[in-house]
């Protein structure tokens, strides 16, 4: 039985760091199918962290497990009403430069030389 929870554990640490760096790499998008790999590996760390009773780690399982659960349930209910996706405002971060129009570089003019 010892096994079964170490498998566990080492599944969900898979589980995590490979959509981790599927999304790091541009290889697949942050949508429903890295938010399912995030929420089944919790659920492994959840498990294999109750049997070491390693409670900080499972607590933060859990947390990461919620996140992940209430993401899944928004892209949900996204899909199911596809009008809500199309009034969403796009996100604008502070400092971040607006990259969706066209990009105009300029210079300041420089002093004409003589010499």
């Amino acid at each position: 039985m010892e096994l079964l929870f170490e498998i566990s554990g080492w599944a969900g640490a898979v589980a995590i760091l490979s959509a981790f760096l599927a999304v790091s790499m541009g290889w697949m998008k942050a949508g429903k199918g890295f938010q399912a790999a995030n929420l089944l590996g919790a659920c492994a760390f959840i498990i294999n962290g109750a049997f070491h009773e390693a409670w900080p780690s499972v607590v933060t399982n859990i947390a990461w497990f919620l996140i992940s659960a209430v993401a899944l349930l928004r892209m949900r209910s996204t899909r199911d009403s596809p009008s809500a996706a199309a009034e969403a405002p796009p996100v604008q971060f502070p400092g971040v430069p607006h990259t969706t129009g066209q990009l105009a570089i300029v210079e300041a003019p420089r002093a004409a030389s003589f010499t």
